[in-house]
């Protein structure tokens, strides 16, 4: 649990024994921020396992525009999808800061899946996943930006490795701005009360510190 938040997770889906079995087929290996894990349109070729840090799920529209649909955190597994239906990956995901992943190759993930009978809770908690992201689709495209900005920074808050007062957000207004469809002047409006009220403040390198997400939601629904 993190920031009162359940991640649904494949670490409990599928149970600690299964999950370190899982993480021994392939070595461990870092990520830094922003690095595309896995690109949209490309074939499944592997299944990345998060042992650490989080991730931003995002689709590209065609006019090149990007939409953020979930953010993924330690205990996930991600592209299985393309890898389990032999179709291009519907989503990209970019690791949203310092991550530790296991890229494991498509046909020993089959093997593993069918060795231990997981294709059916795997493909429940896709489709469920699927239905999540259809849901923050609907999220962004119909609320005002305060709401949909405040949904984004807790979503990254609550999926971030580090725990404490303060959590690091390693995405610019820029970014955040195209991952939520709003301009970057519309961006920087809606932070603004909240960093004049100490909720949140700007790193040097270009994120942002989040000290206290709880009030910046409350709020965005206000």
């Amino acid at each position: 649990m993190q920031g009162g938040h359940v991640y649904l997770c494949h670490e409990s889906l599928i149970g600690d024994q299964l999950w370190s079995k899982l993480r021994h087929l392939a070595p461990e290996r870092n990520r830094p921020a922003r690095s595309v894990l896995l690109r949209q349109g490309d074939p499944g070729t592997q299944v990345i396992l998060l042992s650490s840090g989080s991730t931003l799920v995002t689709l590209t529209g065609s006019g090149g525009e990007r939409t953020l649909l979930a953010v993924r955190g330690p205990g996930e597994l991600l592209g299985e999808l393309a890898v389990l239906d032999d179709q291009p990956r519907s989503a990209s995901v970019i690791a949203a800061e310092p991550c530790r992943v296991h890229l494991i190759p498509a046909p020993d993930f089959i093997n593993f899946v069918n060795e231990h009978d997981l294709m059916a809770p795997l493909l429940r908690h896709a489709i469920a996943r699927v239905r999540e992201a259809e849901a923050v689709r609907l999220e962004m495209a119909t609320s005002p930006v305060p709401v949909r900005l405040a949904a984004a920074l807790g979503r990254l808050v609550r999926a971030a490795s580090q725990s404490g007062a303060e959590t690091l957000v390693r995405l610019t207004q820029t970014e955040l701005s195209q991952l939520i469809g709003a301009s970057r002047n519309g961006v920087g409006s809606a932070l603004k009360p909240w960093r004049e009220r100490g909720w949140l403040g700007t790193e040097a390198g270009g994120g942002l510190v989040i000290r206290d997400m709880s009030a910046i939601e409350t709020d965005a629904r206000t």
